[in-house]
């Protein structure tokens, strides 16, 4: 058992197992119309009140506050401004010359399904079995002891969204965690998330499925969308009608109805702009909404039309050139996403190392901006890895930003974390002390990664 899972179980009992008010009964379960299968048991630490003072606070809704404080009370927060009145039984933090930030959420993770140190029989995150395995939903292969999630909050990281990998055409369901410890990975559901759809174009699925039956051809994926979603809308249809014509329940054809229906909120690994565009027809065409697509290399070239349609775009600062449709890249990719009207830009990180330091793989993309005459300040460039990712998952109204009445998930960090050396010192998760950097009680440690050095993996 590791240190922060025994202060949290220590401060559960303390608490008698209290919950804030946040944490209903059966959390996790009410967005899906068929979450409740396998409901989240998340509860929140019961945790003192707390106050960070005079820090530079970037909110996540653009704003950055110089000298201000942040208070945070059973585990929402309170008020963010500078002067505020400290409660008597609060815990004062000294924020002088640091930075406090919304916590950082990965809106494309593996971690769990393809854990970090990685071996073949933790390897559970592609269903290659069949080009629609919209049945599968990432949380079942969830192991929520990975170490992973371990390094990942150290890098500031307190809620992240697990996806099937990219595979297949429709990979499955994706699940929404908060980055606690936790023994199962009920125990770890964003209470209320909706689950995303993993959906992927190109290269991938011609690969794996050329010699299979297909899809061979790019032309094949399109097709193969295409019948999925037909049986899809003939399978809602009856089911709606009710009755003998509700026939068999189907979890493929359950999952993509629920995507039709705005229920389950899909994502698409997709990399060239031409594709991305016949994927936002795919959605007119059977009426669903594309969420964000992820990798998006060339997402650049249609800009302003993901901001017209309000499609996110998560993307990697300077990965590119690794396959062919990898391979018409620019650094400045997330900067001009995130400079069209209504952008919506993310920084992803799809890899157990990079979910680490998202802060600066985001100062990179600044940096690359500044070089082509785009400066942006770092009250925008946070909206990257906190705001619009939670817009992008359906959580934006829990979490993103560091607004009064939302969960305080919280960041100090060191100075600037835009800084090559910046380091996350303390992050809070809905109130709780999750990680300290000088208190090594507050720093996870896994007995999986006993006698193994950092270069093995984990915290790197």
């Amino acid at each position: 058992m590791h240190a922060a899972l025994a202060a949290a179980l220590a401060a559960a009992l303390a608490a008698g197992c209290a919950s804030t008010s946040a944490a209903g009964p059966r959390d996790g379960a009410a967005a899906s119309p068929t979450g409740d299968a396998y409901p989240g048991t998340y509860r929140a630490i019961a945790s003192a009140p707390v106050l960070v003072s005079g820090a530079t606070v970037l909110t996540g809704t653009g704003e950055r506050l110089d000298g201000a404080d942040v208070l945070m009370r059973d585990g929402r927060i309170v008020a963010v401004g500078r002067g505020l009145d400290v409660p008597a039984d609060a815990v004062r933090v000294d924020g002088s010359g640091k930075w406090v930030t919304p916590g950082i959420i990965d809106v494309h993770s593996h971690l769990g399904v393809y854990p970090s140190p990685g071996t073949r029989s933790h390897s559970d995150g592609n269903e290659m079995t069949s080009p629609v395995t919209a049945a599968v939903w990432a949380e079942h292969s969830v192991w929520p002891q990975d170490p992973g999630f371990h390094a990942a909050l150290a890098g500031g990281v307190t809620s992240l969204q697990i996806l099937p990998g990219s595979a297949n055409l429709v990979g499955g369901r994706g699940v929404t965690l908060r980055n606690v410890p936790a023994t199962t990975y009920q125990g770890m559901k964003f209470p209320g998330a909706p689950h995303g759809l993993k959906m992927a174009c190109g290269e991938n699925p011609k690969r794996v499925y050329g010699q299979k039956g297909g899809p061979a051809t790019r032309m094949g994926n399109v097709a193969g969308y295409r019948a999925a979603f037909i049986d899809a809308a003939d399978y809602r249809a009856k089911q709606k009608a009710g009755g003998d014509k509700a026939g068999k329940r189907d979890l493929k054809l359950e999952t993509l109805a629920a995507a039709m229906d705005g229920e389950i909120l899909v994502h698409i690994h997709c990399y060239r702009a031409d594709e991305m565009v016949t994927m936002l027809d795919l959605a007119d065409e059977f009426g669903f909404k594309v969420a964000a697509f992820h990798h998006g290399v060339e997402a650049y070239k249609i800009a302003d039309r993901l901001g017209a349609d309000g499609v996110c775009g998560a993307l990697w600062a300077d990965w590119w050139g690794f396959k062919m449709e990898a391979f018409d890249g620019i650094q400045e990719n997330v900067a001009i996403v995130d400079r069209a009207v209504n952008g919506c830009a993310i920084v992803h990180s799809d890899s157990e190392e990079g979910i680490q330091r998202l802060n600066q793989e985001s100062a990179k993309v600044m940096a690359s901006a500044r070089r082509a005459g785009i400066d942006i300040a770092p009250e925008r460039a946070i909206r990257w890895i906190t705001r619009n990712p939670a817009q992008s998952m359906g959580i934006l109204d829990q979490t993103g930003t560091l607004e009064a009445g939302k969960r305080a998930d919280v960041v100090l960090w060191n100075g600037n974390p835009f800084s090559s050396y910046a380091l996350a010192e303390q992050v809070w998760i809905d109130g709780a002390r999750m990680y300290d950097r000088h208190d090594p009680s507050r720093q996870p440690r896994s007995d999986f990664m006993l006698g193994r050095g950092a270069a093995a993996g984990g915290g790197r």
